[in-house]
């Protein structure tokens, strides 16, 4: 279960010595005069200007580390509790300390909090439409560098809390790289098996049997979208490994590009699919919606298509995972149709407006005496 909790050592990074090299010039040039003309206590408010999902802990965390690292101490106030919506212009977070110390932080820091906290948002809201789905954070690849990985990661387990209260989901269960397992209590990453192995093995089939070979024992999931035939390879899977397939550790991870039908369907199939499983779902959808349901790609109709195949053939414990493409609205389109899917391995709760990820610092304390730049006033302490 994700809970965004670790006892791995957080480490200082950026590290102290390289703060001035990768701050805006203009808080280094700030600290410099305030070091000329005097010190003085401030409190910073952080917020952000759409609705988000607090996730706070890497910049918290890093502040506590940069202050112990000067021998000083912030006072770090949390306005909105981790896993918690904190909404449009509302103080997330207050931090109070020497000016001197703090001011040349708020690049660093902020850095560390905007992407995290619509990451979370997307996060809990695709776990919210798929509760009774385990998802898998397949988001590495498409991160800019380590620290966004670890941001990323660290946001879907703190989204994962929160669709946990709200609708008793299972929510993000790991994710594909060891460094940041811990975050969902995993001490490896997740995974299932790249298209390259099967284009390595020359069948579907025998990727599976290298894999099985290699780790023999474990729990094992096969793509099975490579040559176009997802449900012929899927039983042909099934029958080389029975055991595996009633005992429930194998599943079909099923990523069928959105260039193609998955194997056996097109619009009247799919539509059909649909219909007898989802009855009056089609009706007035919009287009994506429509090409989520019974389009090209790993529709819902793939879904229904493969898991109708794998029970009429006597494989009912074989699980589905289902990928490529699933953010928000293809989630909430997925639960629309009651796709039969166990695991959603995706990526896309990374945000794609990255300016909703600006998160704003202003000082509202200046040595006891409340004030802020104009405009500002909301977030004055009430």
């Amino acid at each position: 279960m994700a809970s965004g909790k670790s006892s791995k050592p957080v480490p200082v990074r950026p590290a102290v010595e390289d703060i001035s090299a990768l701050t805006d010039v203009y808080f280094s040039k700030s600290r410099a005069a305030v070091e000329k003309f005097g010190d003085m206590t401030v409190t910073y408010g952080v917020f952000m200007r759409r609705t988000v999902v607090c996730a706070p802990r890497l910049a918290t965390d890093w502040l506590r580390a940069v202050a112990a690292a000067r021998d000083t101490a912030f006072d770090i106030e949390l306005c909105v509790a981790e896993s918690h919506i904190a909404e449009a212009d509302e103080a997330m977070l207050y931090i109070t300390g020497s000016l001197y110390h703090l001011v040349d932080l708020e690049t660093l820091y902020l850095q560390k909090l905007g992407a995290a906290c619509v990451a979370a948002y997307n996060a809990s809201e695709m776990c919210i439409a798929l509760p009774k789905a385990s998802f898998m954070a397949f988001d590495a690849r498409h991160c800019a560098g380590a620290d966004m990985a670890e941001m990323m990661a660290y946001a879907a387990a703190v989204g994962t809390e929160r669709a946990q209260r709200r609708a008793d989901a299972i929510g993000f269960v790991g994710n594909a790289t060891d460094a940041t397992a811990h975050f969902f209590g995993q001490e490896k990453g997740l995974g299932t098996m790249p298209h390259a192995l099967i284009g390595y093995a020359g069948s579907t089939v025998r990727a599976a049997e290298m894999l099985n070979e290699t780790f023999p024992g474990e729990p094992m999931t096969v793509l099975i979208d490579y040559y176009g035939q997802e449900n012929s390879d899927a039983i042909v899977v099934c029958q080389r490994f029975p055991d595996l397939a009633a005992a429930g550790d194998l599943s079909l991870r099923i990523d069928t590009p959105s260039g193609r039908y998955a194997e056996g369907l097109d619009d009247a199939a799919g539509r059909a699919l649909i219909e007898r499983h989802a009855p009056g779902v089609l009706a007035g959808v919009d287009g994506e919606t429509a090409d989520y349901l019974v389009g090209q790609g790993t529709s819902a109709a793939a879904v229904w298509n493969l898991r109708e195949s794998l029970d009429a053939a006597g494989f009912e414990n074989v699980k589905i995972v289902a990928s490529s493409g699933f953010g928000l609205a293809k989630c909430r389109a997925m639960a629309a149709a009651n796709a039969p899917i166990d695991t959603v391995g995706t990526g896309s709760f990374l945000p794609d407006n990255w300016p909703e990820t600006y998160a704003t610092a202003d000082i509202v304390d200046y040595g006891g005496q409340a004030r802020v730049k104009a405009g500002r006033e909301f977030l004055l302490r009430r």
